[in-house]
């Protein structure tokens, strides 16, 4: 069988990239969605100018090709719109409304601009929106669910253009005329079996295609399928398919007609497979997770999988790793097979083994990052050859390109409830794999969504400790985007959930989270009262390290309150802490607090003798930037006390250290940009 491209709705396209591009059809179509790019809106006629980009609709069922007519047209009026083509598709393979928030984010990840982790949907559209703002962009919104979902999505721009395709009329969004698709007219429809059984057979028999076409109402995805029934059967007539499907029940349509033919022409193993590919997450398949669906090799998978693109059962995806979609109008009626022919107990065993999958090429994906980890090491050479990366940045491509089908994996495994288990370890294993290739603060955005579904698992299964730990996390994000009132109700949660699970550890770090809350908040009187409730808790249990962070704390309370006396005492003891654990640079950071502390109290002397001492520890510490920043401050203690001199020469101290340093890291980093 030959490996041919499909597209979403299930029209097939050559091999030949030059035949690819060769559209098919619809010319009438198409002459009229650009005429209505051009076409006066009604606010031009009343004399005011368009407030907002202009919303054409494509309308037609699954698999009539509508999803591939936008693309033509966006193909077409692609050079009016130099800013680029966003795509978003607004329901799933299931039919299930896709989150504005989720939309809105996605599309602002595509512009390159950041929004808040847990900004809500009015914020995240308004946020698209000035981005979009001063922008010729072209919106493609694919299987839109409702007409809200897409008005919330337009630019306040008239520069820019919205294509929404959809099943019907979207109420509610005005001056738009729907473009309805039907089956393609007869020669466009003949000219497509042609592609896929070469032309030999087509010409022979002309009658016979066009009577297929006839018993296929000129449906592309039915076209399709009939098109890679024939190419997988060289010796087949087209009359005799023509024969099969007229043989076959009306139910589904003429799509139902053909798909049927084509599945029960697959050998059981295969339909099985293709039975199963229906719970695949966001429709997203690769071979591990067919292998995983239907327990057989990751080879044999690929096999099976690169079959079914060339019968027109599922359809490549662009994607640097090997990749596959579901055709949408396929999924409903593989999931009533599935139904049909696998038992509850079955389906949920293969969604078990699927989870299962997962977390194990994200176990191996996070590990192959840990090469300074003896244990690590000898971990990942104990897992299978199929489940292991070969280095960092493959495993990182990985994450990268199954990120939307990991993130509907976590999804669906907590929507489905009976597999909380496995949905737990996939979220661990999840966030840890994201934090390790791509850090905190690039993650944030999906590790705030992954968190909070922690936290729905956590309650549903009476969780406290968990449900600790997901809050902690959520208020944490919360409190780094400036969300600081919301991020201290979650972190009194957080203390009552650890209280209720006798968590030490949960209980300390919400007491110390609670007072950095209301730190930043400026109150600082229940600030120090809170750190000095963690810090009741750590000294108790003898943690001495973190009692002593906690003084500093303490101190910088009391510091922004005014009161330096108490400030100093608590930076004094947390010196002492510092000094019992070793901590050299802990030390001098603490000793460079308390002499700015001595400033504001109005003692320069004391302070010049508190960053002179501070010095030679950071010295000890090799922080060469603190070093150079106490210099700067004794500079400045020193014009205070009357000594430009001296003043001076701890300023041209300060700045030889810092031009050194650069010309380090400079002579550290030229090697490799010789590279």
């Amino acid at each position: 069988m030959t490996d041919q491209a499909v597209d979403t709705d299930g029209v097939r396209l050559s091999d030949d990239p030059a035949e690819e591009r060769r559209f098919l059809g619809r010319t009438r179509e198409l002459k009229e969605l650009r005429a209505d790019i051009e076409r006066a809106g009604l606010d031009t006629l009343s004399g005011r100018k368009a407030p907002r980009a202009r919303v054409l609709l494509i309308a037609g069922r699954p698999g009539s090709g509508r999803t591939a007519l936008a693309e033509e047209l966006a193909a077409r009026v692609a050079d009016d719109y130099p800013d680029g083509v966003l795509r978003a598709r607004l329901s799933e393979p299931d039919g299930t409304r896709v989150p504005v928030e989720r939309l809105a984010r996605g599309l602002l990840t595509e512009l390159d601009h950041s929004a808040p982790p847990g900004a809500d949907e009015d914020d995240l559209t308004a946020a698209l929106r000035t981005a979009l703002a001063g922008r010729r962009v072209l919106l493609l919104l694919d299987d839109a669910a409702d007409a809200e979902q897409v008005d919330a999505l337009l630019p306040d721009t008239p520069d820019c253009l919205a294509v929404a395709v959809a099943e019907g009329p979207l109420t509610g969004i005005a001056d738009v005329r729907p473009c309805t698709l039907g089956g393609l007219d007869t020669k466009s429809a003949v000219e497509l079996l042609s592609r896929c059984t070469g032309s030999v057979r087509i010409t022979v028999d002309p009658r016979a295609a066009e009577q297929l076409v006839e018993l296929c109402q000129a449906h592309p995805a039915a076209l399709t399928l009939a098109g890679g029934w024939l190419a997988a059967r060289p010796q087949a007539a087209v009359a005799d398919l023509a024969k099969h499907v007229h043989a076959e029940s009306d139910e589904g349509g003429a799509l139902g007609r053909v798909f049927r033919l084509v599945y029960a022409s697959l050998p059981a193993a295969a339909a099985r497979m293709l039975r199963l590919l229906s719970l695949a997450p966001a429709g997203l398949v690769d071979p591990h997770t067919a292998s995983a669906l239907a327990g057989c090799s990751v080879g044999g998978a690929r096999t099976t999988l690169d079959d079914f693109v060339a019968l027109g059962l599922l359809r490549v995806v662009d994607s640097p790793l090997p990749a596959y979609e579901v055709p949408g109008c396929l999924h409903d009626p593989l999931r009533r097979l599935a139904r049909k022919h696998d038992r509850p107990a079955e389906l949920q065993l293969a969604r078990a083994r699927m989870l299962e999958r997962t977390v194990r090429l994200l176990q191996s994906c996070r590990a192959v990052t840990e090469t300074d980890n003896p244990q690590a090491r000898e971990k990942l050479l104990g897992t299978p050859r199929d489940l292991r990366f070969p280095h960092p940045r493959a495993a990182a491509d990985w994450l990268r390109a199954r990120r939307p089908a990991l993130l509907a994996s976590a999804r669906l495994a907590v929507a489905d409830g009976e597999l909380d288990t496995l949905a737990r370890r996939l979220m661990s294993q999840l966030v840890r794999a994201m934090v390790a290739h791509f850090g905190t603060r690039a993650a944030a955005p999906d590790l705030y969504g992954v968190h909070r579904l922690v936290l729905d698992v956590a309650e549903r299964r009476e969780l406290p400790r968990e449900k600790a730990a997901a809050l902690l996390n959520l208020a944490d994000l919360d409190a780094r985007t400036g969300r600081t009132a919301e991020a201290l109700v979650r972190y009194r949660a957080a203390l009552d959930a650890g209280r209720e699970a006798n968590d030490p550890y949960a209980t300390g770090r919400a007491m110390e989270s609670v007072g950095g809350a209301h730190l930043e908040l400026g109150d600082y009187d229940r600030a120090a009262d809170w750190f000095g409730r963690a810090l009741a808790q750590r000294l108790a249990r003898d943690e001495r390290d973190d009692a002593a962070r906690i003084y500093g704390r303490i101190a910088t309370a009391h510091t922004y309150a005014g009161r330096y006396g108490e400030a100093v005492r608590s930076w004094r003891a947390a010196l002492a802490g510092h000094r019992r654990s070793g901590d050299v640079a802990a030390h001098a950071r603490a000793l460079s607090e308390l002499a700015r502390v001595q400033e504001y109290a109005g003692r320069p002397e004391e302070s010049l003798r508190t960053c002179q001492e501070a010095v030679e520890w950071a010295r000890r510490a090799e922080d060469v930037r603190l070093q150079a920043a106490l210099h700067l401050r004794l500079a400045d203690t020193l014009d205070r006390l009357g000594d430009p001199t001296a003043a001076g020469l701890q300023r041209s101290t300060a700045e030889r250290m810092l031009r050194e340093e650069t010309a380090d890291a400079c002579e550290i980093r030229s090697p490799l940009s010789e590279d």
